[in-house]
């Protein structure tokens, strides 16, 4: 039996690899590679079989964010280029959350830039979701108490409410292992892993640190780690991993349709052809996605110009 399939034999019986484990992983030889994913591919077909998640994720307010966040395009001070609006109108959030689901997605996400939303903001998001629901029933939308329950727990953890992390600004091996088992210990339901999109315009504008086999090796540590949880590949995908995508699917079992908040991503139609012809199916509305055991609940980088805040359709 090789390290590897060591390794595979703990993920399958939900043991927590060792901290050498998860190194190995990350410092394996890129004639190791597709062993690696190999072993990776085990576990997720174990716990998900040939689904893919699809998630879409709706803008509606863009930059002029007062945080600073480096890695950020939307960042106080920052020079990127992005689109920057206010508040969409909830007539514009549902026109693009519908894309998405027309599209597959079986969650939505929406997002804004800031701190924290005001009393007037909430009610304004609140009204969208409530329309959005009435039509798209079998969406996914968490309460306030399934979040409210989430912050509580990660406070406790030590950690900041986040269940996913961000890759390549220039981390060390051991610092993305600490993260992801520090994840592992809060047992989200989902694990996004994003990788750095380095907007010029950001003090990471110039991290070009990933290769499309460093960024397989990430995803396949987390999970590893974190078998049996939902891995979304999120933003930074279309960029890092380029043409070896489809072996992410080997590993991942959820990801970003379309756009992100502040980049576009490949198109829509091309996602669905890369899941189909890689022999997955995607995720329906009616199907559970996590495993019964858990409780349910440069030029690279393109600007976005289209969908929400513009006059072009979105991406889906």
């Amino acid at each position: 039996m090789t390290w590897l399939d060591s390794l595979a034999e703990k993920a399958l019986a939900r043991e927590l690899p060792t901290r050498a484990d998860a190194l190995n992983v990350l410092k394996s030889p890129d004639d190791e590679l597709m062993d690696v994913v190999a072993a990776a591919f085990k576990v997720r077909l174990r716990y998900f079989g040939r689904r893919v998640k699809l998630n879409y994720l709706v803008n509606i307010k863009s930059g002029l964010c007062p945080e600073d966040c480096f890695y950020c395009s939307q960042r106080r001070g920052s020079a990127a280029d992005v689109l920057k609006y206010t508040w969409l109108k909830p007539t514009e959030v549902l026109e693009s959350a519908e894309a998405g689901v027309r599209a597959g997605a079986k969650r939505v996400c929406l997002v804004a830039s800031g701190r924290g939303p005001t009393n007037a903001d909430i009610t304004r998001v609140s009204t969208a979701i409530t329309e959005f629901k009435a039509k798209n029933p079998d969406i996914e939308v968490y309460s306030y108490q399934d979040r409210a329950d989430t912050v509580k727990t990660a406070k406790q953890a030590g950690l900041s409410p986040c269940s996913g992390l961000i890759a390549g600004m220039g981390e060390s091996d051991e610092e993305l292992a600490d993260v992801v088992f520090a994840l592992r210990e809060l047992d989200p339901d989902s694990v996004p892993v994003n990788f750095l999109i380095p907007f010029e315009g950001t003090p990471l504008g110039g991290e070009w640190n990933l290769t499309p086999q460093r960024c397989l090796r990430i995803l396949a540590m987390v999970r590893f780690i974190c078998p049996d949880a939902e891995v979304r590949l999120a933003g930074g995908r279309e960029i890092h991993l380029r043409s070896l995508q489809p072996l992410a699917l080997h590993i991942v079992n959820s990801i970003f349709l379309g756009d992100y908040l502040t980049s576009e991503g490949q198109p829509g139609g091309r996602d669905l052809e890369m899941i189909a012809d890689a022999g997955f199916t995607v995720e329906g509305t009616d199907e559970r996605t996590l495993p019964g055991h858990r409780p349910a609940y440069r030029d690279l980088v393109r600007l976005r110009r289209r969908g929400p805040g513009t006059t072009l359709p979105a991406n889906a």
